[in-house]
């Protein structure tokens, strides 16, 4: 009888070993679970690599010895941390988590909004001091909300925020009209100049050079007073000291899911800067999404082994899947 056919091998990247994706043990491969301390050796003659600890950078310190790679999947939207220029010029597929993280994040950015409009920050330090102290606040039928990424985030969220009432527009690499979502699509290297129309500005757009930075001390100041900043996107979009001074005295107010450091840091000013709440990035990570996750990985690999084309292939020299500017 002829030996039986011997199963690709995956590379499994966990934050802990013990740390493994769920539903895996019915696909006709052979994992090797490891930490980054234990890639080098897993990664050798693994023609997959599942980046479960997805902020990892470890990939790029181990591909001399990854020469057998042919895909690797990336358990987020973002794939900022992966991409190296070797991996970029290589003919390995990378693929992403386009798809489970839109609604989530959706509705944590009508969330927030609603959370700003109402003023709940202020009334939840009231109610730490047990002071009751009627306030107006606002409505958010009709206010400006301005979503810096047309990408499937982008989108899900310019749609719910359209749903609730607000006048949404959207910013990206290329200015258009008519776009089903947004309406009108400004472009996001003009930023300073459009900012001054929204109530609200949703960060949602993926962490490249052209948008590193994007949102510096010129696109804070000008916001008009009062703007809301809220980021899900990555927060080396913000100038963060810049941002800093803008909250300091009140101008601005954000939400923030993202930061430079990851964790905030104990000392850092944002903690208890007025009109800041600060998350732990935790937006798109609602009961259930480890499973979505490794569902969708699954659904992938099974095309992988079938020969299939495989769904939410990243273009690596965009650094994201282009289908917001289509």
């Amino acid at each position: 009888m002829p030996a039986p056919a011997e199963k690709p091998v995956v590379a499994v990247l966990c934050e802990r070993a013990t740390d493994r994706p769920p539903g895996l043990g019915e696909l006709p491969l052979e994992f090797r679970y490891c930490a980054a301390d234990g890639l080098s050796a897993a990664v050798q003659g693994a023609r997959a690599l599942l980046l479960w600890d997805f902020f990892s950078t470890a990939v790029r310190d181990v591909w001399a010895v990854a020469g057998a790679l042919e895909w690797v999947h990336v358990t987020a939207a973002g794939v900022d941390t992966l991409l190296f220029d070797e991996l970029r010029d290589s003919a390995v597929v990378v693929t992403n988590a386009h798809g489970v993280f839109d609604r989530p994040i959706a509705e944590y950015v009508l969330g927030a909004v609603i959370a700003h409009a109402k003023d709940s920050l202020r009334s939840f330090g009231l109610q730490r001091e047990q002071r009751w102290q009627h306030r107006e606040t606002r409505s958010i039928l009709g206010a400006n909300a301005l979503v810096v990424g047309t990408g499937a985030i982008g989108r899900e969220t310019a749609r719910l925020l359209r749903a609730a009432g607000l006048r949404v527009r959207g910013a990206g690499r290329v200015a258009r009209g008519d776009d089903p979502d947004f309406g009108e699509v400004v472009a996001s290297s003009n930023l300073r100049a459009e900012v001054g129309w929204a109530d609200h500005v949703v960060l949602a757009a993926p962490l490249t050079p052209a948008t590193r930075g994007l949102v510096d001390a010129g696109v804070l100041a000008a916001m008009r007073p009062g703007t809301h900043l809220v980021n899900v996107a990555r927060g080396p979009i913000v100038d963060e000291i810049a941002l800093v001074d803008a909250v300091a005295g009140g101008r601005i107010a954000a939400t923030l899911d993202v930061f430079d450091c990851e964790p905030l840091p104990p000392d850092h000013p944002l903690w208890n800067a007025p009109n800041v709440t600060v998350t732990a990035h935790m937006s798109g990570d609602v009961i259930g999404w480890r499973d979505t996750l490794a569902a969708q990985f699954a659904d992938n690999a099974r095309r992988w082994l079938a020969g299939e084309t495989l769904l939410n292939v990243v273009d690596k020299k965009l650094g994201y899947i282009p289908t917001g500017d289509r």
